[in-house]
């Protein structure tokens, strides 16, 4: 495999950085899965984690090497959970986080971003946008802009993901991982390429938010206007292209679904495993319903990585509301 920006060795040693709450997350067999989905499914349960997400992988190294050379301050844009990452590791730290994100995120996640002791910055507009502004505010204030995806901590995070996959029997033919700025697909790409070439490697994007798989198919950035998904945790406009060169070296495959698919999706992981899934952690389970023949006979792992959803929109999605989030 050609070299990426990811580092193996780098990858290891940051095991011993994150917080174990946020590693050695299940893996284990859904069968309960796989009378609808015609092949035999493992899920990689990213959000039984105090943020509910895998974001808190990469965090954590941005976190402690900031702390290490005595910053005191750090910023980021996020859809959601990115922010809600770095503000619990930077809490644990002593940093002081500003998170700038849509006023049209979920207000569960914007509410959670608060209650980790945040400073919570809305902007009007979608994600890039709010690029756009937690820029600004690190070259006014002279701190660090966390830029997840580019970073090469918050892929290196992610990337521990794939170090759990690999290590655990029974070994799998194929990964379905949720596509949007590309930190966890390039991150567990590298690590399953470099250690079991032969898992195919499948990165699944909303057909209303598909500038990371087009730019994927083109070998070349490709920007889009908007995006129209409900998966908001990967409806970004604008590939960074150093993201794009590594993920063209360990993605096998990029997959579009459609919203129907990922509401499906959601209502499944519900029903048969018990979960209670954001749209993002339902695109494998939906890129496994849109084209069964391909996986029919194969050992699938599928990657739910995050479970911050809000609860009436959970409701008008899945036509249901869950006795744990009635609470929630």
């Amino acid at each position: 495999m050609q070299e990426t920006r990811l580092d193996t060795a780098r990858i290891r040693a940051g095991r011993r950085v994150i917080d174990p709450i946020f590693l050695d997350t299940p893996l284990y067999r859904c069968e309960a899965l796989e009378p609808g989905l015609g092949c035999e499914v493992s899920i990689k349960l990213e959000t039984a984690n105090p943020i509910r997400s895998f974001k808190a992988r990469g965090t954590e190294l941005v976190a402690s090497l900031l702390a290490d050379q005595g910053s005191r301050a750090v910023v980021c844009a996020s859809a959601g959970n990115l922010g809600q990452a770095l503000a619990w590791s930077g809490r644990g730290r002593g940093l002081d986080v500003t998170v700038v994100a849509s006023r049209f995120a979920p207000a569960a996640k914007l509410d959670r971003i608060r209650a980790l002791d945040a400073r919570l910055e809305l902007v009007d507009g979608d994600f890039d946008t709010a690029r756009e502004r937690a820029a600004a505010i690190a070259r006014r204030d002279g701190i660090r802009l966390v830029e997840d995806s580019l970073d090469i901590e918050t892929c290196e995070g992610a990337a521990t993901i794939g170090l759990e996959l690999v290590a655990t029997p029974p070994s799998f033919d194929a990964v379905l991982i949720a596509l949007g700025g590309g930190a966890m697909a390039t991150g567990v790409g590298h690590v399953v390429k470099a250690l079991a070439p032969e898992v195919e490697v499948i990165c699944v994007q909303p057909l209303g938010a598909p500038a990371m798989t087009r730019s994927w198919r083109r070998r070349r950035v490709v920007t889009t206007d908007s995006t129209d998904t409900i998966a908001d945790g990967v409806a970004g406009r604008r590939p960074i292209p150093a993201v794009l060169d590594d993920l063209l070296l360990v993605a096998d495959d990029a997959v579009l679904v459609q919203e129907t698919s990922i509401v499906a999706g959601m209502r499944m992981l519900l029903d048969h495993a018990g979960l209670v899934v954001e749209p993002s952690a339902a695109l494998g389970v939906a890129a496994i319903l849109e084209d069964p023949d391909r996986f029919a006979g194969r050992h699938v792992v599928t990657i739910v990585c995050g479970g911050n959803v809000d609860v009436d929109a959970y409701r008008r999605w899945v036509g249901a509301t869950p006795p744990d989030l009635t609470t929630a």
